[in-house]
């Protein structure tokens, strides 16, 4: 899918920023300061007979075209490969396609890898690929609107598939590097039947891993094809045993050498893990940024009301209370791994945004007065949401402080956490707040694939902005195929949204990838939701096993 929520408080991976114990041995580095992330983590020098790997819950189903959440991602992104592939510094390079092209302006062709066969030896036709492509399109699919544009899937070759377009979409060759460009081997999946993506069925794919085993209620066990055709991408470590816990769990597990890596769920679960020498923590590169989503109920139906509110929030006091000082206040909706070509540009423009302070002075907050005397307060106090988690409630208490501070008044709405989620689908439910705060994220690494939630006719656009000239930019934006002109587009449209400010940023959230000292290889970027992240673990120079 292009844009996804977290169900529950969550924060992705990212690297660059070692915060092993044994490197820094203290606490995160001060909330305000810019978190230095890194993709990777140092090759192995061998590899492993098996590795333990925590996941936040067991997953619920291994059919990404049902439901692509983190936990079988993390999993499968090991044993289905894709047409593209994202690579650890959350880039985009041709995979089971040997090339994309376009070809006219309605038109791309991809050009299958000869060699790429299935766990049988059994060569991937452009057949093959058709078939998946319309198994992810189909209505109700979890990767539909990937194809949203798409109006025919021909092959065009035994190793040629030709896709035609209602208009060029520039958007949907980066896509087919997430769940919409998984091929499958329709052979297996017919064969399983019902039985597909549940501990019954196999995994229909190929990749370094095969998924041997899914004992419900107990473990996921990968173990390494030995017929794998990508001689390259092989796996070093012959299994990967996959459990899962409640966070504090994880964290205890790691901590008695019970198992030896996980991907955090939320980035302050790290900070215990600081200080203990056997244990690494890494921060990487993710799309992921906490933002307060306005909705229809009216109370900040100003823009004004919305910038005076960013301009007096204490993002760097959100970061050290909600999360540890490992995450990072932010200006934009979108963080830096959804750069991932003229990333400069984008830095560039991103350090350039005004009005998101991460500890507001007496300079913002006298602007921020002055805008709240322009609009007018509204008649009734903003109202913002919170279930109880840790961060929303953090999130909304400052919400309330920063309102005091500039004239306006504010108040908590506590809903149940299982009812959270439906915020984003009933109407009626946001009709009581005028915010609700969630972590949003983008499965493509492109800024033009989060800024469309600002058109006028977006599903998440609840707070009725509506400007003919970003509708416009959006569509320019989809067609532009070259990079530099698809970037100047992205920071227009960046600028725009943060002058209407239909959501408030808060902190942007890096991957964090924790592992036992010893263990290495994983990327620690937001990729392993896509990207054979297991494939490279092995032992390291430390590592006695």
């Amino acid at each position: 899918m292009n844009d996804r929520r977290r169900r529950a408080l969550a924060a992705l991976p990212a690297a660059g920023l070692v915060l092993a114990a044994t490197a820094c041995g203290g606490p995160p580095a001060p909330a305000g300061a810019a978190l230095d992330l890194t993709p990777t983590t140092a090759a192995p020098t061998a590899g492993l007979d098996e590795v333990t790997w925590m996941l936040a819950k067991e997953p619920s189903s291994f059919d990404l075209d049902a439901e692509g959440g983190t936990e079988q991602n993390a999993v499968l992104a090991n044993v289905c490969e894709r047409l593209m592939r994202v690579t650890p510094d959350l880039g985009t390079e041709p995979h089971l396609a040997a090339s994309a092209e376009w070809e006219g302006d309605d038109t791309v062709v991809f050009r299958l890898d000869p060699d790429a066969a299935f766990r049988d030896g059994t060569p991937i036709t452009a057949d093959d690929v058709v078939w998946s492509m319309e198994r992810h399109a189909a209505e109700g699919a979890a990767e539909s609107d990937e194809y949203a544009n798409v109006e025919e899937i021909t092959a065009t070759g035994e190793h040629e598939v030709t896709v035609r377009m209602s208009r060029r979409d520039a958007v949907f060759v980066p896509a087919m590097a997430g769940n919409g460009g998984i091929v499958y081997d329709r052979r297996a999946i017919e064969a399983d039947g019902d039985a597909y993506g549940t501990p019954q069925g196999s995994d229909a794919c190929t990749g370094p891993y095969r998924l041997a085993e899914w004992r419900s209620g107990d473990r996921v066990v990968l173990e390494r094809d030995p017929g794998y055709w990508d001689a390259g991408g092989a796996a070093r470590t012959e299994r990967v045993v996959f459990r899962w816990a409640e966070e504090n769990a994880v964290v205890n597990t790691l901590t008695t050498g019970e198992a030896d890596g996980a991907y955090l769920d939320t980035a302050a679960a790290a900070v215990p893990l600081l200080r203990d020498d056997t244990v690494q923590v890494f921060q990487g590169p993710s799309t992921n940024v906490w933002s307060l989503i306005t909705t229809e109920r009216g109370g900040l139906a100003d823009p004004r009301l919305r910038r005076a509110l960013s301009l007096a929030l204490e993002r760097d006091g959100i970061a050290r209370a909600a999360f540890g000082g490992m995450a990072e206040p932010w200006s934009a909706p979108l963080g830096p791994g959804g750069w991932g070509y003229e990333t400069e540009r984008f830095r560039e423009a991103y350090e350039a945004l005004p009005g998101s302070p991460a500890d507001p002075g007496e300079d913002e907050l006298a602007e921020a007065r002055d805008l709240v005397r322009e609009a007018g307060a509204p008649d009734e106090p903003i109202v913002v949401a919170s279930d109880g988690e840790p961060a929303r409630t953090v999130i909304a208490a400052a919400v309330v402080d920063a309102a005091e501070k500039i004239g306006l008044e504010a108040r908590i709405a506590t809903v149940p956490r299982q009812q959270f989620g439906s915020y984003y689908v009933d109407a009626e439910l946001r009709e009581e707040v005028d915010l609700f705060s969630d972590e949003y994220w983008i499965s493509k690494n492109d800024p033009v694939g989060f800024y469309k939630n600002g058109a006028s006719d977006a599903g998440v656009n609840f707070s009725g902005f509506a400007d003919d000239e970003y509708d416009r930019l959006i569509e320019e934006a989809q067609s532009a195929t070259g990079d530099a002109e698809r970037a100047e587009l992205a920071v227009e449209l960046q600028e725009r949204w943060t002058e209407a400010m239909p959501w408030i940023p808060v902190v942007q959230t890096p991957t964090t990838l924790a592992m036992r000292s010893g263990i290495t290889g994983a990327p620690a970027s937001a990729a392993f939701m896509s990207y054979p992240w297991a494939a490279g673990l092995g032992a390291g120079e430390e590592s006695g096993r």
